[in-house]
């Protein structure tokens, strides 16, 4: 769907009107002004017959008619033609000096001439009106153009000037973080309706960062408030597993064990992501990343071996980059533990490195999770099905601190996440 710009889509209108009223208006316009031409042309023939009548003809005899008829082309007086009134009709005459035919109004009216009846003839010819009329109308057609353009130009200037708060509060919002302490500063602004917007947003935004600041605090409370109390249940589990034991008693043991690893884990995630979100990994420094595999890779080799699972790795180049080296270790875990965690027994992972990209390929079913809910903390692919924790969601974090892109699909029977640097 394509947007427009609100100030677009009311030019846009008002230009449409505008068109519509000039379409309109030009040849109500051109109309009006013949019908006016016409009807002045009437009133002069009138006038020029009333002034014939009034003046010393009423004496010309046939001599002095002949000779009137004779030097004068537009005004005529023949017998009389039958006319008892006045009467003006429009006719086409040809006309010599065009050599075309012509639009004329012609005028009819009785006269009487030294006791006689005669008929008193006038035309007038309408193209020079034409002419005038189409004039008027290229030049209404050019002012109105140009009002057009003078409307918009100032309608856009002084637009621009009157939005400004408005697109300034767009521009805030759009690169406010909740989890960054950089509140939108508005601009100020004489606008009511500006001035209430800007003051909502303010008041929404204070509100959910304070909410925002609460359950980051009491998250990271929590993570650490829960370290000694697993501590010292891990301890204690220890120290049972030293005793003597019977087979159920050391199977509910290990259990135990199990739950409380997991626990651990998760609140050391939890307590990662806290950090993250107040930016504490600020140092940074030149990382061979090929060399961070290798490092750990002899770990996750043992880690994988439980389902028999082969690692391969595919270096094209070596990958150099600037950032800390404490995010780099947790990234590159989280995704062998990720990959070792969703494959099946007697599977692979492949790890390729090729010009900036990363990639971690394992073997595995496929899900039915979506791809933008992967990367959720605790997305599962159905309520019975075994989530992927927050793992998945602190690959996201530190991918979206770094500004690196990171993808998943599933293609060939493999589970396939790529980051690019």
């Amino acid at each position: 769907m394509n947007n427009k710009k609100l100030l677009r889509k009311t030019t846009n209108s008002f230009l449409t009107y505008a068109v519509i009223i000039l379409l309109i208006a030009a040849p109500v316009f051109y109309y009006i002004s013949q019908w006016l031409y016409v009807y002045e042309t009437d009133e002069v023939l009138l006038f020029h017959k009333g002034a014939f009548v009034n003046e010393i003809h009423s004496h010309y005899t046939a001599q002095d008619i002949a000779a009137w008829n004779k030097y004068n082309q537009n005004v005529t007086i023949v017998p009389d033609m039958g006319v008892t009134k006045d009467s003006i009709i429009g006719e086409m005459l040809f006309e010599a000096v065009a050599n075309e035919k012509e639009p004329f109004r012609i005028l009819y009216a009785p006269v009487d001439i030294n006791g006689k009846r005669y008929t008193y003839i006038e035309k007038r010819n309408l193209v020079e009106m034409e002419g005038m009329v189409f004039s008027i109308a290229i030049m209404f057609l050019c002012i109105i153009i140009i009002l057009l353009t003078g409307i918009i130009w100032i309608s856009k200037k002084s637009a621009a000037q009157i939005w400004k708060p408005f697109y300034n509060t767009l521009h805030q919002i759009q690169n406010f973080e909740i989890d960054k302490n950089n509140p939108p500063q508005f601009i100020a602004t004489d606008i009511d309706e500006f001035q209430r917007l800007n003051k909502s947003l303010e008041r929404l935004i204070e509100k959910n960062t304070a909410i925002y600041k609460s359950q980051r605090e009491f998250v990271e409370n929590a993570a650490h408030e829960l370290q000694t109390p697993l501590a010292l249940f891990q301890t204690k589990i220890d120290t049972l597993q030293q005793l003597d034991l019977t087979r159920e008693q050391s199977k509910l043991i290990g259990a135990l064990n199990k739950d409380v690893s997991r626990l651990n884990r998760l609140n050391k995630n939890l307590l990662l992501l806290s950090k993250m979100d107040n930016e504490i990994y600020l140092e940074q420094e030149n990382i061979v990343l090929n060399n961070f595999i290798e490092k750990h890779l002899d770990f996750f080799t043992e880690q994988a071996q439980t389902k028999n699972i082969q690692i391969n790795t595919f270096f094209k180049n070596e990958l150099s980059l600037v950032a800390n080296a404490a995010l780099v270790e947790v990234l590159l875990n989280n995704l062998f533990l990720n990959a070792i965690r969703h494959n099946e027994k007697n599977g692979s992972i492949s790890i390729c490195i090729e010009d900036n990209i990363l990639q971690f390929r394992n073997t595995g079913s496929d899900v039915t999770i979506l791809k933008e809910d992967v990367f959720n903390r605790f997305s599962k692919a159905n309520p019975s099905s075994k989530g992927s924790g927050l793992g998945l969601a602190i690959i996201k974090k530190i991918c979206e601190i770094n500004k690196w892109q990171i993808q998943y699909r599933f293609m060939d029977k493999e589970h396939i996440f790529e980051v690019s640097f």
